[in-house]
């Protein structure tokens, strides 16, 4: 007698296939880059531990350390036991402070996401009505002084760096102007300048998106039928048009949420945030490898759970995608 293994409905389902495929992908990323993380402190050159402690460290301290830290395991017991402390949540012990990395990670996460996420929200409270503003005002080649004006500042504005204009912003409105607190985040209006600095290229870069794609979809069929049924321009760009968009939208909005945690590092340095960016750059200087190591790993993942995300919503927007299909 032959055994089911899955209901027959959910047998051939293309989205069990999805599922499936994706997750796959996610684990094969995922060992990827615990492998990598491992592996960061195995090929720096020379001992990481006496690089950590100085040349004038003791070496009955050295080989302590080095001890604690497991260094004089054969390679792939040193695996072993990384990868069994990354499932009970043991990220290692940081070489300067002698804290748990968890805890250290534990207490400048949730200043980097405090910054990071209010910044994404920005981005998408801004770029998509802006862009869809700019394509219907701009659609059929009119309005070429404003479509001009428009990709200028928008180019311009996405290729300053983001610590160069966290700086210049200092310098203006917090220096000069004195309008918001120079460094850290005593109150909700440390987080303006800092926001402003991370918010303001990726919205300038989805604007133009959001405007492309718009001008793209106002050009199909469905739109005309739309409009020739007299519905309100509202109902048109809003209910018809913007949907149909979203879907590049949607997709570089999870490549940038990634980006602006990563960009938080030089961000959060020019404004002496509490977080992880900050914290990594301290670590890198006082070569706290364990530290590092740890860090990375938290910004790896959190990147791909952000891609897994986004191809969930990408599969439920257009079920006819090929993300599905293929």
């Amino acid at each position: 007698m032959v055994v089911a293994l899955a209901p027959s409905g959910l047998r051939g389902s293309p989205w069990l296939s999805f599922a499936v495929r994706r997750l796959g992908r996610f684990a094969v990323s995922l060992w990827v880059l615990v492998t990598t993380a491992f592996l960061m402190i195995q090929l720096i050159p020379g001992d990481p531990v006496r690089a950590a402690l100085g040349l004038t460290a003791p070496v009955e301290l050295v080989n302590a350390r080095r001890a604690a830290l497991g260094l004089d395991d054969p390679l792939w017991l040193q695996y072993v036991h990384y990868i069994g402390g990354l499932v009970t949540g043991d990220f290692g012990t940081s070489m300067t402070s002698g804290q748990a990395v968890s805890e250290v990670i534990g207490d400048r996460l949730p200043a980097t996401l405090q910054l990071a996420l209010p910044a994404f929200a920005v981005v998408i409270a801004v770029a998509i009505p802006l862009g869809l503003l700019f394509a219907v005002l701009t659609r059929g080649g009119r309005r070429r002084g404003g479509e001009l004006g428009f990709t200028s500042t928008t180019v311009l504005l996405a290729a300053i760096p983001e610590f160069l204009l966290a700086v210049a912003l200092v310098a203006f409105f917090a220096v000069q102007l004195g309008w918001f607190p120079v460094a850290g985040n005593a109150d909700a209006s440390s987080f303006v300048l800092p926001v402003i600095a991370l918010a303001l290229g990726p919205a300038s870069v989805l604007a133009r998106i959001v405007r492309v794609e718009t001008l793209s979809v106002l050009g199909n069929d469905f739109i005309r039928t739309a409009r020739a049924k007299r519905l309100p321009a509202r109902l048109v760009y809003l209910r018809h048009a913007l949907p149909n968009a979203l879907t590049a939208t949607l997709t570089m909005s999870g490549l940038m949420l990634t980006g602006m945690v990563a960009g938080t590092v030089l961000v959060e340095n020019v404004f002496a945030w509490p977080g992880l960016g900050s914290t990594i750059a301290q670590s890198i200087l006082q070569k706290d490898y364990p530290l590092v190591q740890g860090i990375v790993l938290v910004y790896g993942i959190g990147v791909l759970l952000v891609n897994l995300t986004v191809d969930a919503l990408l599969a439920v927007l257009d079920p006819r995608s090929t993300i599905r299909e293929s």
